[in-house]
């Protein structure tokens, strides 16, 4: 089994700085881009800003009552946790992995191998 690396960027200091909406979800910087990160129950989710399918905001949709990230425009839905298309279009959201930690909130973003990244 291959075993994924990443490289983790820090969000913010303490997850009780994000500003998370009243949809439970928030809006944070990576890398210069926006992303999103999403709470549910016990666990925080970070994904893409735009919707894949026409480019929706989707901190402007909301969290349905299984987890799942709905689209304000065509309400497609997506799994926070593995950025599956669960609404059967066959979309795939990006996601990312979270930590948080007791010096921040950390979103790792998994590292490429290039064409032979599978030799090392």
């Amino acid at each position: 089994m291959i075993e994924k690396k990443y490289k983790w960027h820090r969000v913010a200091d303490h997850l009780n700085e994000i500003d998370f909406a009243e949809n439970n979800i928030a809006v944070v910087e990576l890398n210069g881009k926006n992303i999103c990160l999403g709470k549910y129950k016990d666990g925080v989710f970070a994904f893409a800003y735009k919707c894949p399918h026409a480019g929706g905001i989707l901190a402007d949709g909301h969290i349905d009552a299984i987890g799942n990230v709905v689209c304000p425009m065509h309400r497609y839905k997506y799994s926070m946790g593995n950025g599956r298309n669960v609404s059967g279009e066959g979309y795939f959201l990006k996601h990312w992995q979270v930590e948080i930690k007791s010096d921040g909130v950390y979103v790792g973003i998994e590292e490429s191998g290039g064409l032979f990244g599978w030799l090392k």
